[in-house]
Parts: structure tokens; C-alpha cells; sequence
């Protein structure tokens, strides 16, 4: 593929190889809607249902790989986010929130791929990892700010506790960074992971795609 240049991190070039798959997503009707103050908060506790589904699989993968030593490194204790989806899941649907939500087609599509490559491959768990908690830490608190003001909650965090974290966004993302660069991979392995975070930016685009269809949610005019 040659997407890296030898004398580049591969944290730099993992974030300019995906740029544009990156912003597949977010160019969605559901994001649109839901940036732009569109959505209530029944629509929005669909898209939290979802995301749940898909922490569920990583966060049992990231279990399942503390014993590899370039895998387990990615696994920040404070980056963890299934309690943090349980809680907001439980401020939108009540204390029986497990038995109202399901999983669409899209994200079991997403979930069943991380099913085969995150419990065994550590560059495919760090691919998925990556796409997720990296875009939480980022684009992820700008997402955070508007669900507050549109949708009028987040009073004691209740309803957005997924994109709250202990410390700042920036010391996480500053020690991701470097362990993307410091990890023992040839360029091949490299290449290889660049092309599961596309996948991982495709998968999550289908989700909210898969949302706006259910929701009939139209781009805005």
C-alpha cells in the first residue's frame, strides 16, 4: 500500500491516511441533526443505545488482550466507557434499560468484525480502539457541548458521563500518540492497521446512516 513514509510517525500518518474517512460520519444526517440541535432526547438515546453494543465487544476484547504487551498498553484504565454508556442508558431508559435496547443491523455488522479481529490480532484491537476512544477524546467533546445545550441535560453529567473522563483530553491523546509511535510494527503491519481504522470509519458511518433511515431524518435544507 506504501501509505507510510519511512521518516514519519505512525501516529501522524495514521491521522492523514483516515482523514477523510473520518469525516464519513460525521457528515451524516443523524450527526447533522444531531449537532445542529435537531434531535430530542428519545433519538439521541438511540445512538448511545448503539454505542453501548460496540464498548461491550471492545472493552471485553481489551480483557481479553491485557496479556500482549503492545495491546494492553492501549488500554487506559480512565479511557474505559461501558460503565460511563451503562449510566447515561440508565438516565434514558430507566434501571430496566438492558432489556429496551437492540442492536441495529449496522452495528452488529461493526460489532461482529470487532468479534474477529480485536480478541487476537493486536494491531486490529488497536485499529478499533483508536477509531473510538481517540474520536471520543476529540471530536467527541464538541459533540458532548452541543447534546448538553440542545437538548438542555448534563446537570451532574447525567445523560453524557460517556464523553466525560477523569483528566484532560489532551494528556490521553499525547500518550496514545506515542505509543502508535513507539509499537514494534514493520511497515506491512502498518499498512494493515491503516486499512482496519478505514473499515472502523466506515462501520461506524453505517451505524448513524442506519439511524437516520430509522429515524427519517433528512439532511438539513
Amino acid at each position: 500500500m506504501g501509505t507510510v513514509e519511512p521518516d514519519q510517525g505512525f501516529s501522524a500518518a495514521l491521522r492523514s491516511a483516515t482523514w477523510s474517512d473520518h469525516g464519513d460520519n460525521e457528515g451524516s444526517s443523524y450527526m447533522s441533526a444531531l449537532v445542529e440541535g435537531r434531535l430530542g432526547q428519545a433519538e439521541y438515546a438511540v445512538l448511545v443505545a448503539q454505542l453501548y453494543h460496540v464498548y461491550d465487544v471492545l472493552e471485553q476484547a481489551a480483557d481479553q488482550m491485557a496479556g500482549d504487551p503492545v495491546a494492553a498498553a492501549f488500554d487506559f484504565a480512565d479511557l474505559r466507557r461501558r460503565a460511563a454508556l451503562q449510566a447515561d442508558l440508565a438516565f434514558f431508559y430507566g434501571p430496566d434499560w438492558a432489556e429496551r435496547i437492540a442492536l441495529n443491523e449496522a452495528t452488529r455488522r461493526y460489532c461482529d468484525r470487532l468479534g474477529e479481529v480485536c480478541f487476537d490480532w493486536a494491531g486490529g484491537f488497536v485499529a478499533h480502539h483508536y477509531t473510538r476512544y481517540l474520536g471520543d477524546l476529540s471530536g467527541g467533546q464538541y459533540i458532548a457541548r452541543q447534546v448538553e445545550r440542545s437538548l438542555g441535560i448534563g446537570a451532574g453529567d447525567d445523560g453524557v458521563r460517556f464523553y466525560r473522563f477523569p483528566g484532560k483530553p489532551k494528556g490521553y491523546k499525547d500518550r496514545y500518540r506515542a505509543l502508535l509511535d513507539a509499537a514494534p510494527w514493520d511497515e506491512r503491519e502498518k499498512d494493515r492497521i491503516i486499512s482496519e481504522v478505514k473499515l472502523a470509519y466506515r462501520l461506524n458511518a453505517e451505524v448513524t446512516a442506519e439511524l437516520s433511515r430509522e429515524l427519517h431524518i433528512e439532511p438539513a435544507a
